[in-house]
């Protein structure tokens, strides 16, 4: 029986994510951040005023049907013009996204078409149905300021005190709440903590599904801290960020490999304050870079939604 998973986040993140979780389910959603202010998706969001569509492109890349046809459009999807022109930079799948909303004036009609092309293994839908803005109250030393922006927010080294989005409530793609609430199982992370993870716990109908969904949470831990936005935080800083912005959800595993954990005691006393357990398994892939092996997290999360917590084969207590 394969179990109905949705997966939480943007970016490669989100597509690492979803490279390991087909691999497990054909019943498998992706509800994806749409805050990315710079770059194609930046300038398409400027001047068409739609949602920026490159985190949705990159995830349905990751669920495109492991064939000839799927792999040739994935492909497509993810070229990048280079020119001294207008379209330099751009990519095709951008292009194509945004021309099916034109076309189809449905915004979650346009990816099933899209989704369709690839013959994807699962669904993608946006977090919301209006294009957001990230604001940071971020502290740097003894300096406190606020950031504006995703891309700001993804490379500003400090410390994040409080996240918000602009507007401040807006309103949710309902397939992506109603996704939520028939899951198994939850997926938050991996992915830029504080630009593509958590935003999903600031969107009012999203929020309050995933405290009100039965689906059971899983959330999967970065390999690495260097980048500005968690620059200096500690795996178990991580969760205890996700707690103070959403006090009252509860999660039941959180996903770990030792390699990117500096304190395994904090981490797990913190995971407990949320309510989980930590599943420590290598999901690395063997090159010891901050990537993670489609196999290893595949097996890592059947793991995890087997209720298989211990690291010697026992189930954790």
């Amino acid at each position: 029986m394969h179990p109905s998973v949705v997966a939480l986040g943007g970016g490669h993140g989100l597509a690492a994510s979803l490279s390991a979780l087909r691999l497990m389910t054909e019943h498998l959603t992706a509800v994806v951040t749409v805050a990315d202010d710079g770059g194609s998706s930046g300038r398409l969001r400027q001047e068409l005023d739609v949602l920026p569509p490159g985190d949705l492109r990159m995830a349905l890349a990751a669920l495109c049907d492991d064939s000839e046809w799927g792999r040739t459009w994935r492909d497509l999807l993810q070229h990048r013009f280079s020119s001294q022109g207008s379209l330099n930079n751009h990519a095709v799948g951008n292009l194509l996204i945004v021309a099916l909303w034109e076309l189809l004036d449905d915004k979650v009609s346009g990816l099933d078409w899209v989704g369709r092309l690839l013959r994807s293994r699962g669904r993608v839908l946006p977090m919301a149905a209006v294009p957001l803005e990230i604001e940071a109250d971020m502290l740097v030393g003894d300096q406190q300021f606020t950031v504006h922006g995703q891309s700001l927010v993804a490379s500003t080294a400090g410390h994040v005190e409080q996240l918000r989005l602009v507007p401040h409530n807006p309103p949710a793609c309902p397939e992506a709440v109603e996704a939520i609430m028939d899951a198994d199982w939850i997926v938050l992370g991996p992915g830029s903590w504080f630009s593509s993870v958590m935003p999903h716990l600031l969107v009012p109908e999203i929020s309050h599904a995933l405290h009100d969904t039965s689906a059971r949470k899983c959330v999967t831990m970065n390999l690495g801290t260097s980048v500005s936005e968690t620059l200096g935080m500690s795996a178990a800083d991580h969760l205890s960020a996700l707690r103070r912005h959403a006090p009252n959800l509860r999660i039941d595993a959180v996903l770990a490999d030792p390699s990117s954990v500096d304190d395994t005691d904090l981490l797990v006393d913190e995971a407990g304050r949320l309510g989980a357990r930590v599943l420590f398994r290598q999901v690395r892939v063997g090159d010891g870079t901050a990537r993670h092996d489609s196999l290893r997290l595949a097996a890592a999360y059947r793991d995890v939604f087997d209720d298989f917590l211990g690291d010697v084969g026992l189930i954790s207590s």
